[in-house]
């Protein structure tokens, strides 16, 4: 009877001649973890600050699928991200914040806001100036974004603007016709009016250029100011009226592969990123550790229940112990001894101080008489005393 052959697991990589290996450079791998930007990531490769296999990156340097690289103290290593769980962020950008990562001046930027995600970036797909509001787009796939942005593909940017004063029909078909700009010709594709006369008007326009502040110049051009710019469209892409500003909502699946097909992206290509290695420990530094002299004496042993002999001093005095304090620390009136209370006399007259007497020690009331006295009977203590006084006493012995 013949056994079944068994698969064997093997842990060796494959060879290089197998099959193509993905190689791209270590500034480029570092930005797509999301680990900052590429001019920065440069700034720190060239300073030493960055370490692969154990090595000190070079400028230029690339990595593969497996490269260890260190980075402020945390390994990580290099892994093929294959784009399956690319995603497509709508945000609605307020005015007041730039499109960047970091700004000089310490303006507030778009990315402040955004959601995290892991081993991955947000990439803007192009920008917005600081006064314009509306649609912007960030994906986490650098393909897609670069395909969305290219001019080649011409895909519809739409905004609404406002500008002020009367735009006369010429200055409409002039800007449709194209005005020569500082950086070549450029027009709107398409102009649509939405209310007319006043002091301003309101427009919706059509780009398929990214230039920068390409709507505003244009307008700028025919010596018209525009005091409210706003995109609600990006190619298949509209900006949700529920959405307020400074929010952010992400693209299903249905409408990222829709946006693929029309940037004409196709499938997404496998790219390298960077993986943390779990359950790294961190070696431990040289510190100075301090440790109590044995032989000193210490307050804090030697008794029972680990407590100083000072505090123990203390442990048969309850609360009740002490006189309670009346609303200004004084103790209320008619208090002797801090356990009985007695009624106020009336009266403003001062009452004599009398001697306290500790708690337990009171002690009961002895009459005495002396030897000869006559007792009073039985008779005489029913009847009771005369005329208000006690029994009488007996005359004394002669001497």
């Amino acid at each position: 009877m013949s056994t079944p052959s068994r698969g064997l697991l093997k842990l060796k990589r494959p060879a290089e001649n197998s099959g193509a290996v993905l190689e791209e450079r270590l500034h480029k791998v570092l930005a797509n973890a999301g680990l900052g930007s590429r001019r920065m990531l440069e700034q720190r490769i060239q300073a030493g600050e960055i370490q692969v296999n154990g090595q000190p990156a070079q400028t230029g340097s690339s990595v593969r699928a497996g490269d260890r690289v260190e980075v402020d103290r945390k390994l990580f290593v290099v892994a093929t991200d294959t784009h399956d769980h690319a995603e497509v962020l709508v945000y609605h950008k307020p005015e007041g914040e730039v499109t960047t990562r970091d700004d000089p001046e310490g303006r507030p930027t778009v990315f402040e806001n955004l959601p995290h995600v892991h081993g991955s970036r947000w990439i803007a797909v192009g920008r917005l100036d600081i006064n314009t509001t509306g649609l912007l787009l960030l994906t986490t796939d650098g393909e897609l974004a670069n395909a969305l942005m290219h001019p080649r593909n011409q895909i519809d940017r739409e905004y609404l603007c406002r500008v002020h004063g009367e735009v006369p029909d010429e200055v409409l078909e002039r800007l449709k016709a194209g005005v020569e700009l500082e950086d070549g010709p450029a027009r709107f594709d398409e102009i649509h009016v939405v209310s007319r006369g006043g002091s301003h008007c309101w427009f919706r326009v059509v780009l398929r250029e990214g230039r920068n502040r390409e709507a505003r110049r244009l307008w700028d051009s025919q010596g018209f100011l525009v005091s409210r710019l706003k995109r609600i469209r990006y190619g298949n892409v509209e900006l949700p009226r529920g959405l307020r500003p400074g929010q952010s909502e992400r693209l299903d699946e249905a409408g990222i592969t829709a946006l693929r097909e029309l940037a004409g992206a196709g499938p997404a290509q496998p790219t390298l990123t960077l993986k943390p290695v779990l359950h790294q420990r961190q070696p431990v530094r040289a510190t100075n550790e301090i440790r109590p002299n044995l032989e000193a004496p210490r307050a804090w042993t030697g008794v029972h229940h680990g407590e100083a002999r000072e505090l123990t001093a203390f442990d048969r005095i309850r609360p009740d112990d002490f006189p309670k304090r009346g609303k200004h620390g004084k103790p209320p009136r008619g208090e002797v001894n801090g356990n009985v209370l007695t009624p106020d006399k009336p009266g403003r007259h001062k009452r004599k101080k009398k001697r306290g007497v500790a708690p337990g020690q009171e002690l009961p009331s002895v009459r005495t008489w002396f030897a000869g006295e006559r007792r009073p009977g039985r008779d005489e203590r029913e009847r009771g005393p005369r005329n208000g006084r006690g029994p009488q006493r007996g005359n004394r012995p002669p001497r």
